[in-house]
């Protein structure tokens, strides 16, 4: 699936706000991953306003 790197990066996201005690931003990612798999699961293609999905070119540290 080319858009397994979406997941990686969430569920990374979820496992550091959960570590950290973010709760309500561990539940705005929950939220994200599921409508991720819906939105990915769907028949169709994405509407022409949407970016291509490419994953990123590299991460930025902040």
């Amino acid at each position: 699936m080319r858009h397994d790197w979406v997941f990686d990066v969430l569920s990374d996201l979820l496992a550091y706000a959960t570590r950290n005690g973010l709760p309500r931003l561990a539940a705005k990612v929950s939220e994200a991953i599921e409508e991720a798999r819906r939105e990915i699961d769907a028949p169709g293609e994405p509407p022409d306003d949407l970016p291509p999905s490419a994953p990123p070119t590299g991460r930025r540290m902040h």
